[in-house]
């Protein structure tokens, strides 16, 4: 069984996206930070204690910059085997695979097409 971890501020869609994902048949813990203003080094903690085969980060979590967590991810060994779809409301898509994230999604997504998109990154 897979494991995805959500990284998204907005507690009712990580909700809905755990439901979702379960429903799937996935292992799904959602990130949700022990401080009211978290840090990269905090998720970044989180990360590697998880261990995630995916990860679905929102690329504006509070006020952290997710390309920016993206980029230190594809740096650190550690985290060469997670797999990054990044989600946005802005088309970010060239800067995602700039810092070789494997794949991106606009914001607002149809559940089907997330879903599509997860299968295709885990079964590659």
């Amino acid at each position: 069984m897979y494991k995805v971890m959500l990284v998204e501020d907005d507690r009712t869609m990580a909700s809905l996206l755990r439901v979702l994902l379960e429903i799937e048949g996935y292992q799904v813990v959602v990130w949700e930070g022990k401080h009211g203003n978290p840090s990269e080094a905090e998720i970044l903690g989180d990360i590697q204690t998880e261990r995630p085969d995916l990860l679905l980060l929102d690329a504006h979590v509070f006020d952290i910059n997710g390309l920016n967590l993206l980029h230190q991810l594809r740096q650190d060994p550690q985290h060469k085997n997670i797999h990054i779809l990044v989600a946005s409301g802005l088309d970010l898509s060239r800067e995602c695979n700039d810092e070789k994230a494997d794949d991106f999604i606009l914001k607002p997504y149809m559940p089907d097409e997330l879903i599509g998109l997860i299968h295709h990154i885990l079964r590659d």
